[in-house]
């Protein structure tokens, strides 16, 4: 009784959603274009109710812009795609005309004007059977803008470098098409451009959000392999803080164990083997101040097999095995202790004389 009491409350508006998924697609309309008949709507039910004044006068504009674009007039076909895209933004020609626009203003080399008529058919149109096409089309907007491409004012002045725009343009995709095969693509071209531009934790950012949100992408072995090396070139030395080697030599490990026949693993266990140097060079730095200068051998021996566990196979822990062995005699009495090295003297202070 009780499970028929819940069917008879919510039956009816399941029976409406399942309707409305099923029909999502029938609904669709796409648009079709022969140069002898122009512009006719195909398939899905709207094709049923598309003759109205309004869509007369859409379809008009729609076909005079097409014609106009096919004789090379892009102007007036700029003309005719705006006032449909502007005047009946809700017909079923609005998506293609907005599509058609940021096509022929790319072709131009207004790319603001172009990605924001595209933008319109990604926000109002998910449906549009170009889609996908107009994701791509954002894409390579963006990416010219990265790459020094100029905008056009009025389609003839070039205006200024604007990379920071198409970076912004890149987020957007990455926004409103998550996913799509556009956005790991966009993260990695962030990534690029923020490194030719020596922003190493901007690009450090856009490659860490790639492995976490897209680590089945065929970008990550790519994106794996530039976070550590994007972290290798933030290390300034042994004697420097190691949280970038430290960061460098895990993503090396990451992409080894990740993609062990990637063509580029050889170049990653280079990588790795200068990370781990450089780790375990810094800590006989440690281990030689404490044993040199400090006469601490207890601190020093740490420092030393820290050195060697790092990378025992290493001339660095050749090094660190053979002192060891040296503390060890003079800690058990066999060898005498050796001068503790004087510390540098600190320079004077100059003295100013006022005359």
């Amino acid at each position: 009784m009780a499970f028929t009491r819940v069917w008879r409350r919510f039956h009816l508006p399941l029976i409406a959603f399942i309707g409305l998924v099923a029909g999502a697609s029938a609904l669709r309309a796409d648009l079709v274009w022969e140069p002898a008949t122009g512009w006719r709507v195909e398939g899905g039910v709207l094709a049923n109710f598309v003759e109205n004044d309004d869509s007369r006068n859409a379809l008009d504009h729609m076909n005079k812009a097409r014609a106009a674009e096919e004789a090379g007039d892009r102007g007036d076909a700029i003309k005719h795609y705006r006032t449909v895209a502007k005047n009946y933004a809700s017909s079923v020609y609005a998506a293609e005309a907005n599509f058609r626009l940021g096509k022929l203003w790319t072709e131009g080399r207004r790319f603001y004007k172009a990605f924001d008529a595209l933008q319109v058919v990604v926000e109002r149109h998910p449906n549009y059977e170009r889609f996908n096409e107009t994701i791509g089309a954002q894409y390579r907007i963006a990416n010219a803008l990265v790459n020094g491409e100029r905008n056009r004012i009025w389609g003839v002045i070039p205006g200024f470098k604007n990379r920071s725009q198409g970076i912004e343009y890149l987020e957007t995709i990455i926004k409103t098409a998550p996913y799509s095969d556009y956005a790991p693509l966009s993260l990695m071209t962030i990534a690029r451009t923020h490194q030719r531009l020596g922003e190493a934790d901007e690009a450090i950012d856009a490659l860490d959000r790639m492995v976490n949100d897209y680590p089945q992408s065929f970008l990550a072995p790519d994106a794996y392999l530039n976070l550590a090396q994007a972290h290798g070139e933030l290390v300034q030395g042994p004697n420097y803080d190691q949280a970038s080697t430290q960061q460098a030599l895990t993503y090396y490990q990451d992409f080894l164990i990740l993609f062990p026949e990637d063509p580029a693993a050889p170049e990653a266990s280079d990588g790795l083997v200068d990370m781990r140097t450089m780790l375990a060079e810094s800590k006989m730095q440690m281990a030689q101040f404490y044993d040199k200068y400090r006469a601490n051998y207890t601190a020093a021996r740490v420092f030393y097999n820290e050195a060697i566990t790092i990378y025992p196979d290493s001339p660095v822990a050749e090094r660190a095995r053979a002192r060891l062995e040296k503390i060890d005699a003079i800690l058990a009495g066999e060898a005498p202790a050796e001068p503790t090295a004087p510390e540098t003297a600190p320079p004077a202070k100059k003295r100013f004389w006022l005359f």
